[in-house]
Formats: C-alpha cells, structure tokens, sequence
C-alpha cells in the first residue's frame, strides 16, 4: 500500500488499533480533539465518554486488567491533566497497562511563564511523578517512535501506565503513515537456569508447600495449576486472586491474616511468592510469619528483600517460572497425606470466623454467589463490606475476574465498574461492582457514562449513610467523637430515575436473591441498593486494618 500523508492525532488512531486496542476512554477538549477526531472518523475503536478525567483513567485501568492488555485514555492539559493524576496512581499501583495521552499548549509556547490558557507549571514532572515513564512528543517524526517505547515499557513486566504529552500543533501536523506501524514487543526476562534448579532442589525436599501468588502472576495460571494438581497449596493475594479457582480443595483464596491460616502457616515447610510485593495491608505491616525457606520470583529484580528477605530469588516472568519449575519437580513431590485436609480446615476455620463477624450479611454472600454467573467480574471500591467480606469470601474463578482499589483510595469503583464492564461485556461476560455510598459520591457523574455506553455492570450499593468505617475508626481511636463523617447522600432511587438507571432498593434480605437475579438478567447498567439501616449492623465494627502483633512461637511440621 503507498504511504498516506495525514497528521499526528491520525497516526495515534492507527498506531493504537495496531497495538490491539480495543476501547479508549477520556474527556474531549481543543487540546486532544485532533486524536479523538481521528479515533471517531476511522471508527475501528470504541471510545467511552467519561465525565471526568480521573474517571476515564480508572476505566482504562479496570478494562486493562480485565483484558490483560493495552488501553487507552485521552485527558486534556492543565487542571484536566491533573485531574487523572490519583486514578494514574492507582493504576501505578496496579501494574495496569495504560496509555495516558494527554494533550499540551503549542509547543512555541512551552515553559515559558507566560500565561498561556491551559498551561500547566513543569507537567512533565507531575506526570513522570505518577506514570511508570513519561513522554513529550517534540515534532511529528519523533511522533511513532515515541507511542512505540511507550507500549512496549507499559507492557513490561512489571507492567504500569505511561503518559505521553502531544502539544496541539504536533497533533495537527501533517506526518506519513507508514505500512508497518507494529509496536515493539515487551522485554520479558527469561529465568536463569541455575536459579530454577535451585528453587526446584528446594521444593522437592517440602512436605507442606504453599505458593503465594500476586498479581504479577495473573498470566500463570497453567504453571500454577499444574503445581497444584501435585498438591501444593495456594493463597493470594487480593490482586492475585482468581489465578487458582477459589473453589479449588487446595486453595486459601485470598483468605489471610487470619489466626487459623496464620497456624497452618506455621506447619508449613516451604513457601514460594510469585509476582506479589507482599503489601503491608496482607502481611500485618510485613510482621506476619511466613513459610521457611521463603523464595521470592519476581519480573522486578528489584523486589529482592524490599519486603521480605527471602532464602532464595528467581528473576523472571511468573508464567515462565512457574511453568518451568513444575516442568523440574514434576513426579519428584512427596507432600504430607494430612497436608491437603489441614489446608481444607484453616480456610473452613478462617472463613467461619470472618462471617460470624458479619451479623446479616453473611448470608447477603451465599445469595450473591448464587446468582452471579460464574464468569462474572467482581469490582469493589473501598468499602466497610469490601474490606470485611469482598475481597476475600465472595469466591472468584479467573484471574482476570477480581478489580478493585488496590491502592486503597476511596470512590474509584464506580468508574472501575464501568471499564471493567465495557471490556467485560464484549467477551459476552457481566460485571458486578460493590460500592459505599459515601465512595458512590465521587463518582456519580459517571453514572451518566454507564447509562450512556450501556455497560453491562449491576451496582451493588451499600448504603450505611455515611462514612462507615471512618465512624467506626472514631469510636475506637478517638473517644466517640464523630467529625466530618455524615456526608449528605442522595436519594438513589429518585438519582437512578432521573438518569434512566434501573433502580431496587433492598431492606429485608429475604427480597435480596430476587432483587440482584434480576439486575444481572437485564442487559445494560443497574442498580441494587442496600439499606443497612434496616437490614442491621454488622456483628463486630470495622475499624481498618489489624494492629501488628508479635508473632507466636514457631510450631514444629508434621513428621
């Protein structure tokens, strides 16, 4: 095919659907129009419109992990920029895949002081300060080669978002398209042969090992699950989740910092963490006991020792790893009899206690399991019942199946919800999104974008009419005294109503199962509400997360 002379915001559309895009997301503005004006006159991509720039991000970010590939968000410059700066951090957090392309003032005009509409002071530093890297596209030739290294170190293990800053009269410049516009694949670390065998030497010698995995590990699930099926355990991470069926005999979930599986922890005689930087929320601030020997694999070399120190390390992606290593001890495993009911008693044990703190919402979990299709993702936003029962003892079967604020900001959800709906929705699956109503309240804008692009998501409001957990923080550690923690709440059925929002509102849980079987059936956005003033509190307040204590005595493994 001859070359075609277009412009730059052409050559982001082509280059995008060549990397594989499938949906981009973000705000419209004169300082991004030549890319969206490209990305709607070429209609190869969907493009979601967001009501705010930190929604759009988040989107990006949930349909990224739900499709384990690149996405796309479009911001303008300025305070719009800015805007996506906490949803770019959550995605940071994440590893999400993202590309963030922002728009800029004319390049002439660049960082000089000098007023111009639009203009923010040194961008650069603050995107650089929230992105895995940064770039700003100086002249239209330089234009390929920059999306190019964006998407190949965005996909990098460890994975993460990159910003790219395109002044205004770069997008508008004339540039030729050329034949070829693949991206360059990401670098993926091979693991070194000696350290493999190594790992596999110390294996072989457990009776009672465990696998820890993270999100890093979401692409490994043939290698983990060929590891388990030789009776090796598994627990999770809360971004890892799903990488196991959690309804497999020999898997923890995401069940932790729990006394029983602290115990079974202390009869186990070897532990390997894959792709999991052992967050201090899952590890009591990193004081919880762990399995010796203790190994650590990991695409980042870097993780070596930052949270834990560990007995040995395997640099390399995790699929790579774990594939390799059953590859070496396959046949060679000779695990405890009792090991595989042992594990089936701490989770029974664990999760029994977890829901007997719950009051009446333990039965809100077996209703929603029951109802939901097996393939559905499951988005939480942080959140009283996100953290009591969410994120751990509504069971997830895929890997790609669990989203939610791993970064711990509050109101992220919503929009999460919707990205993740959207990516969902054309692979014919649907998405179901807990969320606070004092969360809800920074995202309610993006209801409209729900309703809108007719995302397939049910919203699952827990509606407590107010901040929860930051009263229940105030009693514990401020003697009662309730400050700035009743935000006024809207009425959500009147909201939904005027929004075109299929909207039931919930008070007895008996009407529960009805209610959500319901939401899931109807194609499109809706949404189930909770009242827990009439439904009741739960058993035992939460007031964030456990206090570190001092490990007990080590318990001697099984003979």
């Amino acid at each position: 095919m001859p070359e075609v002379k277009t412009t730059v915001g052409d050559l982001v559309a082509a280059f995008l659907e060549a990397a594989g895009v499938e949906e981009t997301f973000g705000v419209i503005s004169i300082h991004n129009m030549p890319m969206l004006d490209a990305i709607g006159r070429r209609g190869n991509i969907r493009y979601v419109l967001a009501r705010g720039e930190a929604g759009a991000v988040n989107m990006a970010d949930a349909a990224a992990r739900v499709r384990g590939g690149l996405t796309a968000a479009f911001t303008s410059t300025g305070t719009a920029c800015g805007n996506a700066a906490g949803a770019m951090v959550e995605a940071l957090t994440a590893g999400s895949p993202v590309l963030h392309l922002t728009g800029q003032i004319d390049s002439p005009y660049l960082d000089r002081d000098r007023g111009y509409i639009h203009e923010a002071p040194d961008q650069p530093r603050l995107l650089e300060a929230v992105s895995k890297a940064s770039f700003r596209v100086w002249s239209p030739e330089t234009a390929l080669g920059v999306l190019r290294e964006a998407a190949r170190i965005a996909l990098t293990p460890p994975a993460g978002p990159v910003s790219i800053e395109i002044p205004i009269d770069i997008q508008k410049a004339a540039v030729t398209i050329p034949d070829d516009l693949a991206p360059i694949p990401p670098v993926t670390a091979r693991p070194s042969e000696v350290a493999l065998d190594a790992l596999a030497a110390a294996l072989v010698k457990a009776r009672r090992p465990l696998l820890w995995l993270g999100g890093g590990a979401r692409g490994a699930t043939v290698g983990a699950e060929r590891l388990v099926s030789m009776g090796i355990g598994v627990v999770t991470s809360t971004n890892g989740r799903g990488i196991v069926p959690e309804d497999h005999p020999l898997s923890l979930g995401a069940v932790n910092m729990v006394p029983a599986v602290e115990a079974l922890y202390r009869t186990c005689d070897f532990m390997l963490v894959a792709g999991s930087r052992l967050r201090g929320n899952e590890t009591r601030n990193y004081k919880m006991e762990l399995p010796r020997p203790l190994w650590l694999a990991d695409a980042d070399p870097r993780t070596e020792g930052r949270s834990y120190v560990g007995d040995g390390f395997v640099h390399g992606d995790a699929a790579d790893i774990l594939d390799a290593l059953a590859d070496r001890v396959a046949g060679r495993m000779a695990i405890d009899p009792a090991f595989a009911d042992d594990l089936a008693t701490a989770r029974e044990t664990a999760v029994t206690a977890l829901r007997d703190n719950l009051g009446p919402y333990g039965r809100l979990i077996d209703q929603l399991q029951a109802v939901m299709p097996r393939d559905a993702v499951w988005v939480r936003d942080v959140t009283i019942s996100n953290s009591t029962w969410g994120n751990r003892l509504l069971r997830i079967f895929g890997p790609r199946d669990g989203v939610h604020a791993l970064g711990g900001g509050i109101g992220q959800g919503t929009p999460m919800g919707i990205g993740a709906a959207v990516a969902a929705g054309a692979q014919g699956r649907k998405t179901v999104t807990l969320v606070g109503d004092g969360g809800f309240a920074l995202s309610l804008g993006e209801l409209m974008t729900a309703v809108q692009e007719r995302a397939d998501v049910v919203f699952l409001l827990m509606n407590d009419q107010g901040y929860g957990v930051i009263r229940n923080i105030q009693d514990v550690h401020y003697g009662g005294r309730r400050y700035f923690a009743d935000p006024l709440a809207p009425d959500f059925g009147a909201l939904s109503a005027a929004m075109g929002l299929a909207h039931t509102v919930v008070r007895d849980l008996d009407d529960f199962p009805d209610a959500m079987a319901a939401a899931i059936a109807l194609p499109g956005p809706a949404m189930v509400e909770i009242d827990m003033i009439a439904v009741g509190p739960f058993k035992v307040a939460f007031a964030g997360p456990p206090v570190p204590q001092k490990a007990p005595a080590r318990e001697s493994v099984p003979a």
